[in-house]
């Protein structure tokens, strides 16, 4: 059976694109499986584990004004993170995540199970909000929250590519 990140590799390379990576909560997760795969490096670009505020705002140009006003896991932060991405690295596809995997950190307003996820491009953008079972163990959910990802990044390729 083809893993995921395999279909995605073979659907990059047939549509000769680029992706990066900026992750935080699923911390290097999808990059990992992105890499994987043997001769990933025709299609990777870069990968970012920007798990700090700091690093966010450092590495990727996010205003600190975001994370202060709307917080680091927020819809505003995830496009910031995928924006600044592309800026860096010009890639085809910019993917960025920022969450909450638990068990502790999440809030009423912001609980555990909660990530936003961009997928930028010179042209368009996606960003999701996704939802996971807060009880889920913190591996499966980081397991979880990268395999959602990765069937919108298969999904976001076949509608604009």
């Amino acid at each position: 059976m083809t893993k995921l990140e395999e279909t995605v590799g073979k659907l990059l390379i047939s549509k000769g694109l680029k992706i990066s990576t900026a992750e935080s909560c699923t911390g290097g997760l999808i990059s990992s499986k992105l890499t994987d795969v043997s001769g990933s490096s025709a299609y990777v670009t870069l990968n970012l584990t920007t798990y700090s505020n700091d690093a966010k705002i450092k590495m990727l140009n996010v205003p600190a004004e975001i994370i202060e006003k709307y917080g680091a896991v927020s819809e505003e932060c995830s496009f910031s993170m995928a924006k600044g991405l592309y800026l860096l690295t010009n890639s085809d596809i910019c993917i960025s995540t920022t969450g909450i995997a638990g068990p502790t950190g999440g809030s009423p307003q912001k609980p555990v199970g909660l990530m936003y996820s961009t997928i930028y491009t010179k042209k368009t953008y996606n960003t999701y909000k996704i939802t996971l079972n807060p009880n889920l163990p913190r591996i499966k959910m980081k397991n979880e929250f990268a395999e959602t990802v990765l069937k919108n990044v298969y999904n976001f390729i076949n509608d604009n590519f």
